[in-house]
């Protein structure tokens, strides 16, 4: 697969000059019930207090490049679970073993492991800090950051995807969505950050908002003038979104999912809702809540800053050059075909 990783370069030498809005936790101190509840309230207050530009007609201004490039992970790792913050130190650790461990110029180890290191890490852009407000994980809600347990007939589900990714591939079909250049998590929605290409570029038309992702170039196009959904029998990638103004933050409404897109093993009844919030001349912060009872026991919440950037974002040639999906289908023959050839001479 041809990858645009050039586009996102110039995210890493941004500097996210975001000031805490909540205190921190002192070491060994869990923070106070309030900073857990008001992190993104306070953010979005600092947006209220900041006088955001406007559009021609009136709309608070969100255009522009951002990028949401972060090491902070989406659900709280195991190690540490009931810490809900980082101390400033605490941090500065994390993110020097995480870069480290991630270095893919690394040369220890044994041969296999240099080779699956693939691109040297100039190519990468993961980020090289924590979110701002130093949470340990994107999810805020429910409070152990972690995703929800998937409902009985969602881990079935799952299992059956997995039994496919297991076995030789029949066809394109029986490979992931970015594998097949349809869909990157980049592109949501959710929004989530990724190893590379993290870029959006925002426009705003009266009655629209677009959103370009960088990652496999989709875009997406929000109404704001109030219609209904589309019927339930019309499905799509990236669902169906709606979006109209609370005060000074876009709210987008987004159903009609298809049963493919398996976020954290979502399915067809996924209901998203986001919330992007101009908070200072180079953050918007980023808010969505993931609803889908038929797949997760309750519903989840996570947060993280898009940070000015100064772009471009380059074309991104997945499908114009996706070798890698001819590549493993002839393969798959190939290993069937020698499996067949040995039962062949195993059978004289």
């Amino acid at each position: 697969m041809s990858h645009g990783f050039l586009a996102s370069r110039g995210a890493l030498t941004v500097v996210i000059p975001v000031v805490l809005l909540a205190p921190a936790p002192v070491a060994g101190q869990a923070p106070s019930s309030a900073v857990k509840t008001t992190v993104a309230a306070n953010m979005r207050a600092a947006g209220k207090t900041w006088t955001a530009p406007r559009t021609p007609d009136g709309q608070p201004d969100l255009q522009g490049i951002w990028t949401n490039a972060t090491i902070t992970p989406l659900e709280r790792p195991k190690e540490l679970a009931g810490k809900e913050f980082f101390t400033e130190q605490e941090a500065a650790e994390y993110e020097k073993r995480v870069l480290q461990d991630s270095n893919k110029d690394r040369r220890d180890g044994a041969a296999e492991e240099d080779v699956a290191r693939a691109y040297n890490d100039a190519w990468w852009d993961r980020g090289t800090k924590v979110v701002p407000t130093r949470r340990t994980s994107m999810v805020v809600d429910p409070p152990d950051g972690r995703v929800p347990p998937l409902t009985p007939e969602a881990q079935k589900a799952a299992a059956d995807r997995a039994k496919v990714q297991q076995r030789l591939p029949e066809g394109p079909e029986d490979r992931g969505l970015p594998e097949r250049c349809i869909l990157w998590p980049t592109a949501g929605p959710p929004m989530l950050p990724s190893a590379y290409n993290n870029n959006y570029q925002i426009l705003q038309t009266p009655g629209y908002v677009v959103i370009l992702s960088e990652m496999i170039h989709d875009v997406r196009i929000f109404p704001l003038d109030g219609r209904p959904h589309v019927g339930q029998n019309m499905r799509q990638w990236l669902g169906d979104s709606r979006g109209h103004w609370e005060g000074n933050t876009l709210v987008v409404d987004t159903t009609n999912f298809t049963d493919k897109t398996h976020l954290r093993g979502s399915d067809r009844n996924l209901h998203l809702v986001e919330r992007f919030t101009r908070v200072d001349p180079v953050t918007i912060l980023y808010e969505f809540t993931v609803d889908d009872p038929t797949a997760f026991t309750k519903p989840w919440t996570g947060e993280a800053p898009m940070t000015r950037t100064p772009g471009p974002i380059y074309e991104y040639a997945c499908h114009e050059g996706n070798y890698g999906m001819t590549n493993m289908l002839s393969g798959a023959r190939a290993q069937e075909k020698a499996a067949e050839e040995a039962a062949r001479k195993g059978s004289r």
